[in-house]
Parts: C-alpha cells; structure tokens; sequence
C-alpha cells in the first residue's frame, strides 16, 4: 500500500480502547497544554487582530463553531484560525523535534470537528492521538531538510496532523481519510522568507483552514491520488527534494531516511510519546534547566561563575535552518539568546513562567543575569541530543562542575503537566477556580460527553 493509504487503514479502524494508557494520558496532556496557551493569549494583539479579521471576512457566515477565550461563533474554518492563532501567541507550545508544534494545529482541529458532532471525550482523545501519530512520523527525520529548502516544517507537517484528527472525528472511512491525506499535499505551505525579513508569516493558522477544505473534499468524494506523499512528483520530492530519503541536514548527522519505514510499528510503537511540553515561551532549546539543576545542586551563585560553557545540537546554535540561520553562533549574546536564557538558570534557577523571551512592559532583567550572559559561550557538536546539553560551571576559584540533559526533561505524565503549568492561573482572566476546573476536566476527558463544548467554555471568563 501507498504511505497514505496504511497511514489511513490504521486511523479509520483505531479506537480508544487501542490506545495505551500513557498515549491516553499524553492526549490528555497536550490538550491541557494547548488551552493553557489560549487562555495567556486571550487578549493580546495577535488574537485581538485573527478575531476582528475572521469577524470581518466572514460577515454574514454561519456560526457554527466557538471561539476560545471569547465565544464569538464563526465558520469552522474562521473559528479553528482564531484558536491557533490564540494558542500560537500564548507560546505554550508542545513541541516535537525542536521545529514542530503539533498541538498549535491538532487542538484547534479537533476542538472544531468534535464541537460540531458532540463528540466523547474517548473519540476526541482518539483523534488527537491519531493526528500527532500521523503527521510526527511524516515529519521524524525530515525537519532540518525541509527547513533548508525555505518552507516551515510546523505548518508544512501540521497540516496532516490536524486533517487526520478532524476525519477521525468526522467518521470519515478508509478510503476518504487517505482522499484527505492526499488533498493535503496540495494545501501544505508555510515558508521562512516572510518571518527572516521583517514579516509575520501564516503558519499553522492557515495549515488547519486547509486542513478542514482537505477533510471536506474527502468527505464529499474528491479523489486525492494514491502515492502523493512518496510518488516521483509527490510530497517528500517537492518539501525534502527527493523521494529517496536522501536528506540534506538531519539531526543526527545520517544523511539517509528510509521513507519506506515511516509507517513501521505503526499502532505499536508510539512516537506521539516523543513529545514533550513547553511550558516557558521561549525555543526549546533555550529553556536553562541544566544550568538551574547544575547551580541548585552544587550551591553555585552568580557571583561565583567565572564562565559557563554548553556543547549543544549544532542545529540549536542555526536556529531555524543552517541554511538560512537568523540566530547564529556568533551572534552576540543578547537578550533573547541562549546565552541570556543560560545566564538566568545560573543567576535565578528559573525563568517567570508567565513571560515571553524578553521583558515586557514595565519588566527588567535581574543585572546579574544581562552581566553573566557575556560569559556563556555555546559550543554546538552534531551528534547531541536535541534540548539536551552538556553543561559546566566554571567558578571563579579554579573548579569546574559538569551536567548532561538527556533531552526528555520536559517529557512528563499528566499530573506532572498540571502540577508544572498551574502557575499561570495567576496572571489568567479566568478565575483560579475555573483553570483549576479545566484542568480537571482535561483529567477526566474520557469519562466526559460533548467533550469541546465542556473545554471550550472553560477557556471563557465567567
């Protein structure tokens, strides 16, 4: 079978009770994740502007699908943009494989299909974990090549993700889900130009809008062809530049994939599980809690650091593509960096959760932090796991103190997530009683009927 056709077998016969517990508990999770984003970004700028303009172009549409955070009712279309445009801006990201954000496009898509037939908490949770299991394998080994070559791998690769997830919550059958996945090939964009010179580019928002045109061609039987993902002309050729599984980055440093075992141990071994969360609103890759734990466990103060020193992945230091680096190596530090994010591990032991990558009004840096930050010198190496570093501590009376990350520090169970993110309800505009309530009830979704309505509501200040 073609690649869409076994991907498309495995989502229309999946159901939950197939599910292993801990993809139940990651589904349940990431979705917690996701509306914890929206609810930060209720009301600011980038949510304020897809509302006003969805309300605008759809002027006189249907209202069939909720709004997050507000409750306006838009098309299904105009209401899952505004959603991922909400939870891009609260920087609450899932993220997979440091350049993809599943939850950004899968929530969004899944909250639109289940609000619109009621769907269970068990059939929505299935759905989730058939998008993220779908479009995570497609884009495993393939990020960095497809970063090369200008496109965003996060819309690009989301796409398939928040299809998959709509289709399995629509009762799509075999045959429409691989029609789906297909069409999907023909809507896939997202490029890097627009953000490298100055723009805002569209990037998951406008994935899950096609998403949902790929699932309604389906549905009422436009045929997508049978190898559009690895035919000669198809989708690896066209985003990776052949469909031989030659690539021209990887994070590894291999220089081959074998398009042929995307699909293998699919149903079994789960890569959904390679998730991990993203609490702070920053890049992954700058997230200090090597350096916090080093400083914590050895009674390391700022005034005590001489230099600090962390060998990283390579392609964390060309953020995001060698090719087309706006972060490099030898930039300076700077508020924003990795150096700055490493000197407040070391000075702080933690960033503030409710932050982004930078002060903002009326915020300052702690002057240890800005002063440190000229001293943290990253040193990238091929084969280095992905938010792992290697960090040492150089003090200023001739010791050194050495850490390793193993790179699934942020990959957690459920308690865990809503331990870690229940900070946030303090800078919420709904009630600390009412996130407690969503949390709760992302905990229980699949013992919960009309499942989205139930999410939706909770994510509205009373």
């Amino acid at each position: 079978m073609s690649l869409s056709r076994e991907f498309a077998a495995f989502v229309a016969s999946l159901t939950y009770d197939e599910l292993p517990p801990e993809v139940v508990d990651r589904a349940k999770g990431v979705t917690l994740q996701a509306l914890s984003s929206a609810l930060v970004a209720h009301d600011m700028p980038a949510s304020r502007q897809a509302l006003a303009l969805m309300q605008e172009e759809e002027a006189g549409g249907g209202g069939a699908a909720t709004v997050l955070c507000h409750g306006a009712k838009l098309t299904k279309a105009g209401a899952a943009f505004v959603n991922t445009e909400t939870i891009f801006a609260g920087g609450k990201w899932d993220t997979f494989r440091m350049l993809t954000h599943p939850a950004i496009a899968i929530l969004p898509a899944a909250l639109v299909a289940a609000e619109i037939i009621g769907a269970s908490g068990k059939g929505f949770l299935t759905a989730v974990a058939a998008g993220y299991e779908v479009m995570e394998r497609m884009a495993a080994e393939f990020i960095p090549t497809v970063m090369s070559r200008g496109f965003h791998a996060g819309p690009v690769f989301g796409i398939f993700g928040a299809a998959v997830a709509a289709a399995k919550l629509a009762g799509l059958d075999e045959g429409q889900i691989h029609s789906a996945i297909a069409q999907c090939v023909n809507l896939a964009a997202g490029n890097l130009e627009g953000a490298r010179s100055g723009g805002r580019s569209l990037r998951e928002g406008g994935a899950v809008r096609n998403a949902l045109l790929a699932v309604a061609l389906a549905k009422h039987g436009t045929p997508g062809g049978e190898t559009t993902l690895e035919g000669e002309a198809g989708f690896y050729h066209a985003y990776a530049g052949n469909n031989r599984g030659q690539l021209r980055y990887s994070f590894t440093g291999d220089n081959h994939a074998d398009v042929g075992k995307i699909t293998e141990g699919l149903g079994r071994n789960w890569i959904f599980l390679e998730t991990l969360y993203r609490i702070y609103s920053t890049a992954g890759y700058n997230i200090s809690h090597v350096t916090a734990r080093l400083c914590e466990e050895h009674g390391i103060a700022a005034a005590d650091i001489d230099r600090i020193e962390a060998v990283v992945n390579w392609l964390e230091t060309e953020y995001p593509s060698p090719a087309f680096p706006s972060r490099g190596i030898e930039s300076p530090p700077q508020v924003g960096s990795t150096q700055y994010f490493t000197a407040w591990g070391a000075a702080e032991r933690r960033y503030p959760l409710l932050r982004g990558d930078r002060p903002g009004p009326g915020e300052t840096d702690p002057a240890a932090v800005l002063e440190l930050m000229h001293r943290v010198t990253l040193i990238p190496t091929v084969r280095r796991t992905l938010f792992g570093p290697r960090i040492t501590v150089f003090t200023k009376d001739g010791r050194s103190f050495t850490k390793e990350g193993t790179g699934r520090e942020f990959i957690w169970d459920f308690e865990e997530q809503a331990r870690r993110i229940y900070p946030i309800a303090s800078g919420l505009a709904v009630r600390e009683t009412q996130f407690a309530e969503l949390i709760d009830t992302c905990r229980r979704l699949d013992g919960t009927d009309r499942v989205a309505e139930k999410l939706i509501r909770l994510t509205i200040p009373s």
